[in-house]
């Protein structure tokens, strides 16, 4: 079903975390769709990055970002509060609570949390550090009153390119985990964005909305680059999910990395879930907004310089 709502009048939405990359990018998509933008930073923020926010469009507001109060006066007539904060405990729980407090206060109807991941309602505590947290956030965001939607799109597809060691493009190899024909969910920071921002528009949407721009297997990624590339990709097998499992266990304890919010382990604990069958997309939610035309896999490599 596709949603397509018009609106009387212009809309208020907040961001905060609008000087990241995705939350850049949601801003403005928002600024595109015609909504007004507020823009949460802390006074401490780059004068740079603020500047570019303020000459395409949108209201910054630089608040100390740990007073309830003064974020409840910058969401003053909001529909809608964004979160794109991207941190460890003290961003994703603390930080966050504040914000939602702040939004609340300010009688603002709709949270949009800074989740934006694979669905992490399938796994338990202790599979996924950065995952843990935003489901101990959730615990206290669903017993608010205010109406909440997460979004899961799997991995950023972006980071095949680069942060994600599974296409070794000099040696031409594909390295995978696991199962070869286990398909993941990969969604692009553009259209994560776009989707956003109509979930944020939008009157009235589900707890949870699920988005993939493309579900694809580590064979078929082998595929595609063999088609785009006019040469033989290999298929590398590392090891089963156990294997990696232990290899986590072995990189926290040479590099724990706590006050990392990447270190290695965690982008391995990232790519166990990935290629874990409860990371399964049952049923998506791309059809929702009409103007989504999705980026797959192939498209995003056909852009890439491949030698």
């Amino acid at each position: 079903m596709t949603h397509q709502k018009k609106y009387m009048s212009k809309q208020i939405i907040v961001v905060a975390g609008g000087t990241g990359d995705l939350g850049g990018r949601i801003i403005k998509a928002l600024l595109n769709k015609g909504a007004e933008v507020r823009v949460l930073v802390r006074s401490t923020s780059d004068i740079k990055k603020i500047s570019h926010l303020e000459q395409i469009g949108a209201d910054v507001k630089a608040i100390d970002m740990t007073s309830e109060q003064e974020i409840s006066s910058a969401c003053s007539g909001a529909t809608c509060v964004v979160s794109a904060l991207a941190g460890l405990h003290d961003v994703v729980i603390d930080a966050q609570k504040v914000l939602l407090n702040g939004a609340i206060l300010a009688g603002v109807p709709r949270f949009i949390p800074s989740d934006y991941s694979l669905d992490f309602t399938k796994f338990k505590d202790g599979e996924n550090r950065n995952l843990d947290l935003r489901r101990a956030f959730h615990q206290y965001l669903d017993s608010t009153s205010i109406s909440a939607t997460t979004i899961f799109n799997g991995a950023f597809m972006d980071m095949l390119t680069n942060e994600i060691p599974m296409i070794i493009f000099k040696k031409k190899l594909v390295l995978y985990w696991g199962n070869a024909d286990h398909k993941m969910g990969f969604t692009t920071l553009d259209d994560t964005a776009l989707f956003t921002a109509n979930v944020a528009l939008e009157e009235s949407t589900p707890r949870y909305l699920r988005i993939a721009g493309d579900q694809i297997s580590p064979r078929e990624i082998r595929e595609v680059m063999n088609k785009l590339s006019g040469q033989k990709f290999r298929l590398l097998r590392t090891g089963g999910l156990g294997l990696l499992s232990i290899i986590i266990k072995i990189a926290r304890k040479i590099s724990p990395g706590k006050t990392d919010l990447y270190p290695t382990w965690q982008g391995m604990q990232y790519m166990r879930n990935m290629m874990d069958e409860r990371a399964t997309l049952k049923t998506i939610d791309n059809n929702r907004y009409a103007d989504m035309k999705w980026t797959m896999v192939k498209d995003l490599l056909s852009n890439h310089k491949l030698n």
